[in-house]
């Protein structure tokens, strides 16, 4: 297996999902049945998408795990409206000057031209998710931790079969795991899983049901914090228990804006939910959605939008503690953006701060038969993240510094407990006074650029939940090329090359994974990604 499965060999059709009781989507059916159980058994949507969040770091661990950051946009019953981020900082030892030394004492490099690793155990920052999953449930749902852990620790203990597109990704960990513990643990005699096989990882169910046991303290203070910071720090980072012990989720406000009469609600900075925001508002002051579906006009006109969204969100958006961030969603700065697409692809750098472009993650959304609709993101960035397993543990730390720059000038520079940017952001929207929405799109810098599609898909061209996450996507890239899906009509992408866009087809996998859920008048409807192995689950 390549790591890249033909996903255009499959041409099995499927329909938007109904319910009345409850509903997950997410990008492995056995995830989401085990938040279908937890909804069955008497849990609400917040207890479902943590039992879910937890399943998926055992059955996609490439993706996601306790060793990354966990995000949260919902609308609970009784119609309050919030945003949580469960989101660490850099190392209190982290300054510019110091990982300069020490990119060059690994390369062999002047410090003055090292640049942030894209992995390794610099790139490490402190983990969110079990803190956030802990916070998350004691405030909002009614099941305990231990009961939400259950599924994962089953699975990670006495076995799971591999889906197709995760044995597909499970690859990488081939050659970033060069440590024998981090072999044995996530590898069959030294190779990925391949699909179907079933896997275990012991050491990771050993692990949760510390944390199952004794909660989140187990996570962030004692032997297991001592054994993290020591694993860091032996292979060169600069992560310390105490950098664990300081840490805190927190609950934020999150920005909004109106498209097409929605309401769309996004996570502020550090996140790039503003590029989305940004994005759609460029859109309709272009009125892109106005363009026939086929025609390259519509293409034209939103990718336009999104690259400018992504110059202004990729320069400016960092932890906003550290520095201030622009009203980038605001509809007088679109208007002021707007004015400057013409009929031609424009010349627009959108370099970012996030070294894995393609770095992948999961995305769940959950409704429930109270109203309760969530939309949730855990997340280690790239495959597999740092690469750094913590021994005797199956904890990979996420990779989440490799997003800060060593530029002294940039706002994303890295400095002791920042946030780096974040490519994360689950997606609301409200439709009506009762309709709902909980969605998103995942995949580094695919994510607001598929927020854009989708909403567009369904708010523009009136496309059901399914149709709108099935058709055909675009991905505008960081060298400036237009990547699409060769399923776009016969003659729309020499259209495209002509009004001056860089035009490159991609691999379906490349476009990011997509979920929804959505409440409208008490009927609870969901939709999946084809992209995915994924599966929208409801009763």
């Amino acid at each position: 297996m390549d790591g890249n499965p033909d996903l255009d060999r499959f041409d099995s059709r499927r329909s938007t999902a109904y319910a009345q009781d409850g509903m997950v989507a997410t990008s492995q059916p056995l995830a989401a049945q085990a938040g279908v159980t937890a909804l069955r058994e008497g849990g609400n949507a917040f207890d479902a998408a943590v039992t879910t969040a937890a399943a998926l770091n055992v059955v996609e661990p490439m993706s996601t795990g306790i060793g990354g950051d966990a995000f949260a946009l919902y609308r609970t019953a009784d119609g309050d409206v919030g945003a949580f981020r469960a989101c660490g900082g850099a190392p209190a030892a982290a300054t510019a000057g110091t990982v300069r030394e020490r990119v060059a004492e690994r390369t062999g490099t002047d410090p003055e031209a090292a640049s942030m690793p894209d992995d390794g155990p610099l790139a490490v920052t402190v983990p969110g998710t079990v803190r956030g999953w802990e916070t998350l449930l004691a405030d909002h749902g009614t099941l305990s931790l231990s009961q939400a852990l259950r599924p994962a620790i089953d699975y990670a203990t006495e076995g799971f079969p591999v889906s197709e597109v995760i044995a597909g990704m499970w690859t990488a960990a081939e050659t970033l795991f060069t440590e024998t513990d981090a072999r044995e643990e996530y590898l069959l005699d030294g190779r990925a899983p391949e699909t179907g096989e079933v896997m275990t990882l012991p050491d990771l169910g050993s692990t949760l049901r510390t944390i199952a046991t004794e909660g989140a303290d187990a996570f962030y203070e004692g032997a297991l914090a001592e054994r993290i910071g020591e694993s860091v720090r032996e292979r060169g980072g600069l992560l310390t228990a105490d950098d664990l012990a300081g840490f805190e989720p927190e609950y934020v406000d999150p920005v909004s804006t109106t498209y097409r009469g929605a309401e769309v609600y996004e996570l502020p900075p550090n996140n790039q939910g503003l590029i989305a925001l940004e994005a759609l508002n460029i859109a309709a002051e272009l009125d892109a959605g106005s363009y026939d579906y086929d025609s390259p006009e519509r293409v034209h006109y939103f990718a336009e939008s999104l690259k400018r969204a992504f110059h202004d969100g990729h320069h400016y958006i960092t932890d906003p503690t550290f520095e201030d961030v622009p009203a980038l969603g605001s509809t007088a700065h679109a208007a002021e953006r707007a004015a400057t697409v013409g009929e031609q692809a424009g010349s627009v750098s959108v370099g970012g701060p996030a070294a894995p472009g393609d770095g992948d993650t999961v995305l769940l959304t959950v409704a429930d038969a109270a109203g309760n609709v969530v939309s949730f993101i855990n997340s280690i960035f790239g495959h597999f993240g740092s690469g750094v397993v913590v021994p005797g543990t199956g904890i990979t730390l996420q990779n989440r510094g490799s997003s800060f720059s060593l530029d002294p000038d940039h706002p994303n520079r890295i400095e002791p407990g920042k946030r780096p940017f974040h490519t994360l952001i689950p997606g609301l929207a409200r439709f009506d006074s009762d309709d709902w929405a909980a969605f998103g799109v995942m995949g580094g810098y695919m994510q607001p650029q598929g927020h854009l599609q989708v909403l567009a898909n369904l708010l523009d061209y009136d496309m059901p939940l399914q149709a709108a996450l099935d058709a055909p996507r675009w991905r505008y890239l960081e060298d400036g090329s237009l990547a699409v899906e060769d399923r776009f009509p016969a003659g729309l992408l020499p259209k495209l090359a002509r009004r001056g866009h860089d035009v490159v087809v991609k691999p379906a996998t490349e476009f990011g994974g997509g979920q929804i859920t959505r409440v409208a008048d008490g009927v609870i409807s969901g939709a999946t990604e084809p992209r995915k192995d994924g599966t929208a689950a409801g009763f």
